[in-house]
């Protein structure tokens, strides 16, 4: 089995910093499933990439009771695919030999962990049942560019056609461990015949590697049954469990089932009171001519829509999946005026003209997903190039986790936040920001109020023309 990583982030031989693996070294190490050799094809300052080979004895794994009874007759135990297409025993190897970096350690280089880099990822042989068209759907929306090949059951004799396998090539900018922990999950999708006993760990492995971009894939629940060999206990666990992936901790979902909120809830939740203390402020500015920027599917958009006082809307994600789930949310089809409601692909860190002239930009629980290094850039295309008149941030007040005793202590609310402010460190950021583009700021605490530690949210409000 292989595959191999490679990037043209320079200097890009820093890679081996990412995997804790030499390039001048071949490393190997011994697996449940035979033995793994690492190895570095090229390594430069313009290009790197790591291969990782996989070697099995399918007959060792029948003799040592570490493989699975066969596929229905005797000699398939012995005559199989194993030694050479990638599946969850390469997914479990991936797991075991760049576990550091899965995890997104890198005390060599930790601005480096945190960076989305340019990735390109190649598994040449890889059983995929459900052909081209399933690969797209499984990569695609997490931000690669997919090239999935079938591979030909013989070449001499291409009147036999093509086999079950593809030769999958992806190409995207995302961070490492982002990118591992995703083949890691989607190896044994595609594969959907997990080589082990599948027991309640797995559901607590696939949060773990999945939590940051599977609650909002749009072929989860097939990602989840086909990660937990089809056992619909497990997966009906792991995707309540993803469900409750939140910013939220220990407060119910704020949708109903239906995915609509509920009216008959005496006390908001805090989604619910952010939502309603930005009307306020985009009502207290005059605003009429609105961006939603990192809108999602669409929660905050609902309620701009509902209210005539905004003329024009604005939606913008990075993710296409994303807006598609927003746009059937909100039905923009079947609206009156569909003039009035646009949704743009963009990104927060990306100078977007189409973005100026408008009366408020709102930022609702964003700037934390940026990674630190790049919050100059949202700065500059949210202030400097789309300017408007005003801009509502809202992000967590990590003072108040303590408040939350199902949040561990030194967790984050959410597993793809980058980082948390305290009150003093979002005041410095505010106003740092509000001095260098020229606007006034205004904070405002959001939910109940701690008397030690302050509310569970921090809003800010930027107005042009200090």
């Amino acid at each position: 089995m292989l595959v191999t990583l490679s990037t043209t982030h320079r200097p890009a031989s820093d890679l081996g910093f990412l995997l804790h693996k030499h390039p001048d070294r071949v490393q190997c190490f011994d697996v449940a499933a035979g033995v793994a050799h690492v190895m570095y094809p090229e390594a430069d300052q313009s290009r790197c990439t790591a291969a990782l080979v996989l070697e099995v004895d399918p007959v060792e794994l029948v003799r040592s009771a570490r493989g699975t009874a066969g596929e229905g007759f005797s000699l398939g135990q012995y005559v199989n695919d194993r030694p050479y297409a990638a599946s969850s025993l390469l997914a479990v190897t991936l797991g075991k030999v760049f576990a550091t970096a899965m995890k997104g350690r890198c005390d060599a280089r930790p601005e480096l962990a945190a960076t989305a880099i340019p990735l390109e990822i190649r598994v040449p042989v890889l059983p995929c049942p459900g052909g081209p068209d399933l690969v797209r759907r499984l990569f695609a929306p997490l931000g690669w560019a997919v090239i999935a090949t079938p591979v030909e059951l013989d070449p001499a004799f291409p009147e036999w056609g093509v086999s079950r396998y593809v030769d999958l090539r992806l190409a995207g900018t995302l961070r490492l461990a982002e990118a591992l922990s995703q083949l890691y999950v989607l190896l044994p999708v595609l594969d959907d015949a997990k080589h082990y006993w599948v027991s309640g760990d797995e559901v607590d492995k696939l949060i773990r590697a999945g939590g940051a971009w599977l609650p909002g894939h749009p072929e989860r629940e097939l990602i989840t049954a086909r990660y937990l060999a089809h056992q619909r206990g497990y997966a009906a666990e792991a995707l309540a469990r993803l469900d409750a992936l939140d910013d939220r901790p220990g407060e119910p979902d704020e949708r109903e089932p239906d995915g609509h909120d509920s009216a008959d809830r005496r006390v908001p939740t805090l989604a619910q009171a952010r939502r309603a203390a930005i009307l306020a402020e985009l009502a207290s500015a005059g605003a009429t001519r609105v961006v939603d920027l990192g809108c999602g599917e669409g929660n905050l958009l609902r309620e701009l829509v509902a209210d005539r006082s905004f003329t024009e809307i604005v939606g913008v994600d990075v993710a296409a999946r994303v807006l598609r789930a927003a746009n059937r949310r909100l039905r923009l089809d079947e609206l009156p005026d569909q003039r009035r409601v646009r949704l743009l692909q963009g990104s927060v860190t990306y100078a977007d003209d189409r973005l100026a002239g408008f009366d408020a930009v709102v930022l609702s629980e964003v700037v934390e997903h940026v990674d630190p290094p790049r919050l100059g850039a949202l700065a500059a295309a949210v202030f400097g190039t789309a300017a408007p008149t005003a801009v509502i941030v809202t992000t967590p007040n990590a003072e108040y986790n303590a408040c939350w005793e199902s949040l561990p202590a030194g967790r984050f609310r959410h597993p793809d936040h980058r980082f948390e402010w305290t009150r003093a460190e979002f005041a410095a950021w505010s106003d740092g920001v509000g001095a260098e583009f020229g606007y006034r700021v205004r904070r405002v605490p959001v939910g109940p109020v701690d008397e030690r530690v302050g509310a569970p949210t921090q809003l800010a409000v930027f107005t042009r023309g200090a």
